[in-house]
């Protein structure tokens, strides 16, 4: 088996080949619209071009990222998180023309989205170069595709009709303007071209979220008064920037899908051929699908303020990218995906070269990969850490110590602190109460004072064995403790389940037998003495 992104460059460099031979820089190119509050859905696609980008500097070809923030497009959604009564009159405008919300310091609506989400894409190690979608068409760089479209326009209708099989009318025109009257786009319909302007009207009923004006009237599309429709706008910007490089959601890949379009739009209508791309999977976050647009689901911001850069990375280049993402920061996730990353540095580090040491390269950045070998350090399980920091009784350094059975080093300390650090957030903001724990120092809590005979019976061998040991060893009480559960026949969630309860109230948590081996002794034995 190959890294996915190994045999994604495999395809990219046979597919550009004469390009990458005549060394030309190639660029990657992807982007968002800046709808709403982002979700980090919009990070899969962002960080298959990212890991593409940082795969083809890897390999000595040169390359440039770029990342549009599509700030041009419509208000077609008002997200959850926006006042009705104030953004309602806005629906149907240019998002870069919409007043940001109170409170915040961004000169409109879309640059107020797009600041919250470059602060996460760069929180995740990426640096793409960002642009905005409205400096291209204000600037008059969309000027000439948008000639070509409206020129072209009997072949975008045909391309349309033996696609989706339905015939476009003779004053269909694959453009929108804004009205010179309300300042709306979504309500537009142009009607003619002359070479020189277009001719529409604002229709009261075009839509069913926004009102239009009724306005009739003629404008030049060039120079910010008008927007392709988004499948040919997808084309034309792959001409106007000279794009390389762009994938994007497997719903874009299905036959007869906007990939599809786009294609035939690039070729047939602005004479550009079809970037080299690959799909993507979604990344759900607990098993759903998120909306932008609607302000629906786990930011992007959110997500990757609950993890350190290269564990996030993990969850983004984990699996290869035709697979499915589920996320769920109040589950197990987070600490498997630390687990995950302990194992793939064991292997690193121990000289292994395989799929696993690519990816575990790959999950840190560029400027991290080239001092990566010499940061070999003691990695505290997240899970284990997540517990201490729990334990205000417990000195997270004397633990860590303990589970090393060596000297701390400074490289060492560094991760420790960082460990911590994210258990804190994750606890705090999305753990679920199955991993948190509140030891019951005080008194038996009243879940433990109904445990069964059997349950008493193994407590009581249990603590026989802690009295006849001056120090408790997290090793050699896990033994002794799967023993006590074989020589009684009693099933492992009915005798762990009592320890836990007998201290912690719960029938769960961190493995038993160093579980048991940080806590104090004597403490241990009068707990058990009083359950048992």
């Amino acid at each position: 088996m190959m890294f996915w992104l190994d045999k994604v460059y495999e395809q990219l460099e046979n597919s550009l080949k004469e390009k990458i031979a005549s060394g030309d820089t190639l660029t990657v190119r992807d982007e968002k619209t800046a709808s709403g509050r982002v979700h980090v859905g919009s990070m899969r696609a962002l960080a298959l071009h990212a890991a593409i980008s940082e795969r083809l500097t890897e390999a000595g070809v040169p390359n440039i990222f770029k990342y549009e923030i599509n700030d041009f497009d419509p208000m077609d959604g008002l997200p959850v998180y926006l006042d009705a009564s104030v953004y309602q009159k806005e629906m149907g405008k240019p998002l870069y023309k919409i007043p940001a919300p109170e409170g915040s310091l961004a000169p409109n609506f879309a640059e107020d989205v797009a600041s919250d989400y470059i602060s996460a894409i760069h929180g995740a190690g990426f640096n793409p170069e960002f642009y905005r979608a409205s400096e291209l068409y204000v600037s008059g760089k969309m000027n000439g595709v948008i000639t070509m479209a409206l020129n072209k326009v009997e072949t975008v209708r045909k391309i349309y009709q033996e696609i989706y099989g339905t015939p476009r009318p003779a004053d269909w025109f694959p453009i929108q303007v804004i009205c010179e009257s309300c300042g709306k786009m979504s309500t537009t319909k142009v009607t003619a071209f002359d070479g020189e302007k277009v001719t529409y009207t604002c229709y009261p009923t075009a839509v069913k979220w926004t009102e239009g004006c009724a306005h009739s009237g003629k404008i030049s599309p060039f120079n910010g008064n008008g927007k392709l429709l988004w499948k040919l706008d997808w084309a034309a910007k792959w001409k106007v920037i000279g794009v390389d490089v762009e994938g994007g959601g497997k719903d874009h890949y299905s036959k007869g899908g906007s990939r599809d379009v786009a294609r035939r739009i690039s070729e047939e209508v602005f004479e550009y051929p079809e970037p080299f791309g690959v799909p993507n999977e979604f990344f759900l976050v607990g098993g759903k699908k998120m909306s932008s647009s609607k302000g629906a689901g786990s930011s992007a911001r959110e997500i990757v303020d609950l993890l350190p850069p290269q564990i996030f990375r993990l969850a983004l280049f984990g699996k290869d990218m035709n697979q499915q993402i589920n996320f769920d920061p109040a589950g197990d996730t987070i600490p498997v995906l630390f687990d995950t990353y302990d194992t793939l540095a064991e292997k690193y580090w121990s000289g292994i070269v395989d799929d696993d040491s690519r990816l575990f390269e790959y999950v840190h950045t560029p400027v991290e990969r080239a001092v990566l070998k010499s940061r070999k350090r003691f990695l505290p399980r997240f899970s284990q850490v997540a517990f201490l920091v729990q334990m205000p009784h417990l000195d997270l350094e004397s633990e860590a110590l303990r589970l090393k059975g060596e000297a701390i080093t400074p490289l060492d300390r560094e991760e420790l602190e960082l460990r911590a650090k994210y258990a804190k957030i994750w606890l705090e903001k999305s753990a679920s109460d199955e991993f948190k724990f509140s030891l019951s120092m005080d008194s038996v809590p009243e879940s433990a004072k109904n445990l069964s005979a059997e349950q008493k019976g193994t407590l009581l061998e249990l603590l026989t064995f802690i009295e006849s040991h001056e120090k408790l060893d997290g090793l050699q009480l896990h033994t002794e403790i799967h023993e006590i559960r074989k020589r009684h026949a009693i099933e492992p969630k009915a005798f762990f389940g009592a320890i836990y309860q007998a201290f912690l109230g719960k029938d769960h948590g961190p493995k038993v037998g160093w579980f048991l081996s940080v806590l104090d002794r004597d403490f241990v034995i009068s707990r058990l003495k009083e359950v048992s």
